[in-house]
C-alpha cells in the first residue's frame, strides 16, 4: 500500500508543479472558441448582408413592375379611349347627313296652317336630336363672318364682299362639326377675295 500511496503523492505534486506554458493550453482553447465565434458572427453577417442585397434587389424589381403595369394601365385606357372617340366620329358622320336632311327639309317646309303642326313637330325632333349630339360632345362649328381657317373650313370658292374683309368667311355651303376638340366635318364655305 505505501507503493501506491508513493504514486498519488507524486502525480498530485506533478499537477501542482505545472509550469505556465503547461497551463496556458486551456487559455489557447479559450482563444479558438472566440476565433470560431468570430468566424460563425462573420458568416452570420455575410449571409445577413446577402440577404439584404436580395431583399433589395426583390424590392427594386417589384417596383419596376409595378410602374411597368401601371404604364400599361394608362396606355391601355389611352388607347381604349381612342377607340371609343374614333368609334364615336364614325358614328357622328353617319349621321351628319340625317340633320343636313332636317334642315334642308325645315328650311322648305310649307308655311300655311294646314302643315304647321307637322313643321312643329320636325322641329321639335330635329331639336331634340342636336340637343343629344350636344350632350355627347357634338358641336357645330361656326363660320359666317369668322376668319378662315383651314382646321374647321374648307374653302371651295371665293367671293367679293363690301361688309367682309379679305380672309374672312362670306357664306357657308355646308355647316360643319367637332366632337369634342377634333373635327368631324370640315365647313364648305366660300372666303372673301
Amino acid at each position: 500500500m505505501a507503493d501506491e500511496e508513493l504514486k498519488q503523492e507524486e502525480a498530485t505534486e506533478e499537477v501542482a508543479c505545472e509550469t505556465p506554458e503547461e497551463s496556458a493550453e486551456p487559455i489557447a482553447g479559450e482563444d479558438n472558441a472566440k476565433e470560431d465565434k468570430k468566424k460563425k458572427k462573420d458568416k452570420k453577417d455575410k449571409k445577413v448582408e446577402a440577404l439584404e442585397t436580395r431583399v433589395a434587389e426583390l424590392e427594386d424589381t417589384t417596383k419596376r413592375q409595378l410602374a411597368e403595369f401601371e404604364n400599361f394601365r394608362r396606355r391601355t385606357e389611352n388607347e381604349k379611349a381612342a377607340m371609343f372617340g374614333m368609334g364615336a366620329k364614325s358614328v357622328i358622320e353617319k349621321i351628319l347627313p340625317v340633320v343636313d336632311n332636317f334642315e334642308r327639309g325645315l328650311d322648305t317646309a310649307p308655311q300655311d296652317e294646314s302643315a304647321k303642326a307637322f313643321v312643329e313637330g320636325m322641329n321639335l325632333i330635329y331639336r331634340q336630336l342636336m340637343t343629344e349630339l350636344e350632350k355627347i360632345g357634338v358641336t357645330p362649328i361656326e363660320a359666317v363672318g369668322k376668319e378662315f381657317n383651314p382646321e374647321f373650313h374648307n374653302a371651295v370658292m371665293q367671293a367679293q364682299s363690301d361688309e367682309l374683309e379679305s380672309g374672312m368667311v362670306a357664306a357657308e355651303f355646308q355647316k360643319g362639326y367637332m366632337y369634342k376638340d377634333s373635327v368631324v366635318r370640315h365647313s364648305m364655305v366660300s372666303v372673301v377675295e
